[in-house]
């Protein structure tokens, strides 16, 4: 990544996941499975922010995998509490007790995958009361989808009151154009005041790096939503990636969509703080003392 002008207080990843196979394996509420190789610990990740001269990280509890099923997800927080907060995945009909244990454990949002029967839905009986309960801890709610599956969600969403953070660029089918439904209505949000991630493009890329059929999507987002509600996020470790993918190339996509420094600082650095609570680190982190330095002795 360029170095920006002035020292950044924090560059974050907004987007990634963890996984310890060891201690925590697949869970049954999983959308689907992910191959041993694909998967990467929270040091993996941390080590992997470390090279790329990032301070912190937001984590999304893997449907792929984990499901509702957040202890993987918790444990890399209490260890790495200074550095990652978390996106959880909790099922309807959780104890109301416990969206305050997670708020505390550093959970500051909740996933939805709209286009995964897994995933807790936003059309069942207890969505309405999961929904109030995110909005009472000041949680997000983030939405993954792709396609028009948006579109119902969109009045359940606003009744819901929550904030919004839309993933990986709401998924929109370079082959169908700008006009497609959904990518027209996640624009719409933009304007109301959601935050989207531009994130994960690789994932519905046509032409593969260096991603240039996404550029217009990513200007019409940014139009939308304006640069002070877009951040971005890897989507590390890459799971079901069809080609090699890595930070360095996502970054460059990012720089060409982004290419004035004061911009890229508030994608990078000021947005993600303002809306995620990121704050500075106390003390420069190496790659080398990650383990040490980022967490209670072990």
């Amino acid at each position: 990544m360029k170095a920006p002008d002035q020292p950044l207080a924090c560059i974050v990843d907004s987007h990634a996941h963890v996984y310890d196979l060891a201690r925590y394996p697949f869970d049954d509420t999983r959308g689907f499975d992910a191959a041993p190789h694909e998967v990467g610990s929270v040091e993996q990740f941390l080590c992997v922010l470390d090279a790329h001269g990032f301070t912190h990280g937001l984590l999304a509890n893997p449907l792929g995998g984990y499901g509702t099923d957040n202890r993987c997800l918790l444990d890399a927080l209490q260890k790495y509490s200074n550095r990652l907060k978390g996106v959880a995945l909790v099922a309807h009909g959780t104890a109301e007790s416990e969206f305050a244990r997670l708020s505390a454990a550093g959970i500051i949002g909740l996933r939805f995958n709209l286009n995964f029967p897994e995933s807790p839905s936003l059309f069942d009986v207890g969505a309405e009361r999961t929904l109030r309960l995110a909005r009472e801890q000041g949680w997000f709610a983030q939405i993954h989808y792709e396609g028009d599956t948006l579109l119902d969600a969109i009045p359940v969403l606003r009744r819901s009151g929550v904030a919004l953070v839309i993933d990986h660029c709401g998924r929109p089918n370079p082959e169908q154009g700008l006009r497609q439904g959904g990518f027209q209505a996640l624009l719409e949000l933009g304007r109301e005041g959601a935050v989207v991630k531009l994130s994960s493009i690789f994932r519905f890329s046509r032409q593969g790096f260096p991603y240039r059929d996404i550029d217009p999507y990513a200007a019409a987002l940014i139009d939308a939503f304006t640069i002070d509600r877009c951040v971005w996020g890897s989507d590390w470790p890459f799971l079901r990636a069809k080609h090699r993918v890595d930070h360095a190339c996502l970054l460059q996509a990012l720089h060409r969509w982004v290419p004035d420094q004061a911009d890229l600082r508030k994608v990078l650095s000021d947005n993600p703080g303002r809306i995620f609570g990121f704050t500075a680190m106390p003390t420069h982190f190496s790659s080398q003392s990650a383990e040490q330095s980022s967490g209670p002795p072990s």
